[in-house]
């Protein structure tokens, strides 16, 4: 579903649109510099909003549609959908009736862009998609929608292979799922491969085998990769697998008892020792089912629990009448939303993009529930049941589900109480104004100038914020041999770097990352500014620190720098802060700990990069720099000569009798290896 279409064709009024996109042609777009405050005494900014608000109600439509109110860069700061879109903005007008957050959303409006849709529910969808893709400020957000993982048994082979699939299901085979993580799937990988011997290795490494495996030894592989079963035996067993995965877990166990007992009546002991051992690990795969899902066989399970202005939101997942796992999701919402309305919006959000089964349980009962209803059953293209149940099985479903999602909101809780604090002692030690919200840590990664590679790590109230990390490659820190001798700590680094030049690195990695800060957003009113600046290092890092932001007019960003003590002890770091003496904490102060895990993960990461860009260097070939000679061409030279080198000692005759490659593309590769000749 794209921008401004419904999914039945939905009409698009652009009621207020963009300044910079306003024409004789188009609607007059509404902003606060041609708004008046119709008398209200209200605060300006306020007022303003609320202007642009009025004039659009004007022209707005009885009917449903979604509204998106715009700030002055055109970003969203609300999406929201309506029955009767003039009613819906009408209600914005009045703000003294609106909560505070409403009030703060208005005021930074500057115009309002409309979609009409044919149908509510149309508008439903169109506000979830919306939603997703803008990410707007005061809407709640699902920030974690990772894909799920699923279970596949492949079906382009005699002997099938069970592996773990996460993405778009394009190969052949059989695929079962969704599970609520990477550890659901190989925990039920492991139960297959005990019970019904399936193998899981690659097909590449299936066809290469001359004798069994480790697998094979441990009793978790058929070995079929050297004949030890014939493909009709192993069919069977793939299609037990197929009915366990199925739900049908209680006829392959009959039917395995009645196996072993034939085998013990041939006194074939022997095959009815292995059919006892899979009998054994089926029995414990059931004992682990944690709870009683009797009576259905797709469902979604999805409660909340709120506490101190957060909301817990645990999905359980249960398929053939197996659970599947669950996960826990912390939706970004005002403090003030009520369970119900998070719940609902996170439904929209979570259902856009995923497989919705036959029934959905929810743990409180909707404003929209049955508009909601109707939109999973639109999605799913079948009917989906929508239940808030009161009482019976699927009451207690939903009733372990809040008790997992109070339990997880508990720990949240607890661990951000202590980040708090830990926060609030790092300020108090450093001069902050007030506990960060954003820390950005860097270091470097090299072995004496070679593949060097910084890095930035970011943590905040909620811990480290991994989707935020960056890596950079270092342009001109190994490039130059010919630099001049690296100056003292205290002197401020204007020669050409050097390999294994930690300052220049260091000045390269800032002034990439906040000069494009800056070119994005030079008002610096987003939110990708950090409250503290930490770097891995002592003095001299710090005056290249204060010389970048300084020439970036950003002096006032609080900086640090944090070096390990004598002989790298760690516990005797010593914090180096413009204009102060170093600082020297307690070894046992806790912020003097939370200062090592920042730094440590900094190291990790950076160490990380510089691995992956050396093994990257490791795999380039010769013919990577052969023009006109991509991966597939690359593929067939090195599969019909061997090597890279045999590919340069070819002559014309025999490049050219290479499958793909051309006459004309055989001279360029010839004369890229003969040219000096």
């Amino acid at each position: 579903m794209t921008e401004g279409k419904s999914p039945r064709h939905a009409q698009r009024r652009p009621a207020q649109k963009k300044a910079a996109d306003a024409s004789p042609q188009s609607s007059p777009t509404v902003t606060a510099e041609n708004s008046t405050d119709r008398g209200e005494k209200l605060p300006g900014t306020l007022a303003q909003g609320v202007a642009v608000l009025v004039a659009a109600v004007k022209t707005l439509p009885n009917g449903p549609g979604v509204y998106r109110m715009l700030d002055r860069k055109g970003d969203a700061l609300y999406v929201g959908k309506a029955k009767n879109l003039k009613k819906r903005v009408t209600s914005y007008c009045q703000p003294a009736k609106l909560p505070r957050r409403l009030q703060r959303m208005i005021a930074s409006t500057v115009a309002l862009e409309v979609v009409t849709t044919h149908t509510e529910l149309e508008a439903l969808l169109l506000e979830s998609n919306l939603i997703k893709r803008l990410m707007p400020r005061y809407n709640v957000l699902l920030r974690d929608d990772k894909s799920f993982p699923y279970i596949v048994i492949t079906g382009d082979t005699d002997y099938p292979q069970v592996t773990k699939h996460r993405g778009a299901k394009g190969d052949a085979g059989t695929y079962f799922g969704p599970f609520a993580s990477a550890g659901a799937v190989n925990r039920t990988i492991t139960a297959l491969e005990r019970v019904f011997l399936l193998r899981s290795c690659s097909d590449s490494i299936f066809a290469t085998r001359t004798r069994p495996c480790l697998m094979h030894q441990i009793k978790r592989c058929a070995a079929p990769c050297v004949g030890r079963i014939t493909k009709t035996d192993y069919g069977e067993l793939v299609d037990q697998a197929r009915d366990f995965l199925s739900g049908r877990s209680k006829d392959i166990q009959q039917r395995l008892a009645g196996a072993m007992q034939v085998s013990s009546e041939e006194l074939d002991f022997e095959s009815a020792a292995v059919y006892r051992d899979r009998i054994r690990a089926l029995t414990q795969i059931q004992a682990h089912q944690d709870i009683n899902v009797r009576g259905f066989d797709d469902a979604d399970v999805i409660a909340a629990h709120q506490d101190a202005g957060q909301t817990c939101i645990q999905v359980f997942f249960f398929r053939a009448g197996q659970n599947y796992g669950n996960r826990a999701y912390f939706p970004a919402h005002d403090r003030s939303l009520e369970p119900e309305a998070v719940l609902a919006s996170f439904i929209g959000q979570f259902y856009d993009n995923k497989p919705v089964p036959g029934l959905v349980l929810v743990s409180h009962r909707l404003e929209d529930h049955a508009l909601i209803a109707e939109a999973l059953s639109f999605r799913a293209g079948a009917r989906v049941d929508f239940l808030n149940p009161s009482r019976g099985a699927k009451r207690k479903l939903v009733d372990h589900a809040l008790s997992n999602a109070r339990d997880a909101l508990a720990r949240r809780l607890a661990e951000s109480s202590t980040q708090r604090r830990l926060l609030e002692g790092l300020a108090e030690h450093l001069g902050l104004e007030s506990a960060p919200e954003r820390i950005e840590v860097y270091d470097n990664s090299h072995i004496q100038g070679a593949q060097p590679y910084g890095a930035m790590i970011v943590a905040g109230p909620e811990g480290f914020i991994k989707k935020s990390y960056r890596k950079f490659r270092i342009r001109q820190a190994a490039a130059d041999n010919d630099a001049e001798p690296q100056q003292p700590a205290s002197a401020p680094i204007t020669t050409a770097p050097s390999p294994g030049d930690d300052y220049a690195m260091m000045r390269e990695v800032l002034s990439r990352r906040f000069a494009r800060a800056l070119k994005e957003d030079p008002e610096r009113s987003g939110e990708q500014w950090p409250d503290l600046v930490l770097l891995d290092g002592g003095r001299g890092q710090l005056s290249v620190g204060r010389e970048v932001l300084a020439d970036l007019g950003l002096a006032d960003l609080p900086l640090a720098a944090v070096a390990k003590g004598p002989d790298r002890n760690a516990g005797r770091e010593r914090i180096f802060l413009p204009d102060r003496p170093p600082l020297l904490l307690e070894p046992r102060d806790p912020v003097l700990y939370y200062i090592q895990r920042l730094r440590d993960e900094a190291h990790r990461f950076a160490i990380g990069s510089h691995r992956t860009g050396r093994s990257n260097a490791r795999l380039r070939s010769v013919l990577d720099d052969v023009p006109g000679v991509g991966g597939k061409r690359k593929k067939a030279l090195l599969h019909h000569f061997g090597s890279a080198q045999a590919v340069a000692r070819a002559g014309l005759a025999d490049l050219a009798a290479v499958t793909g490659i051309s006459h004309g593309v055989a001279q360029r590769i010839y004369a890229h290896f003969h040219d000096d000749d």
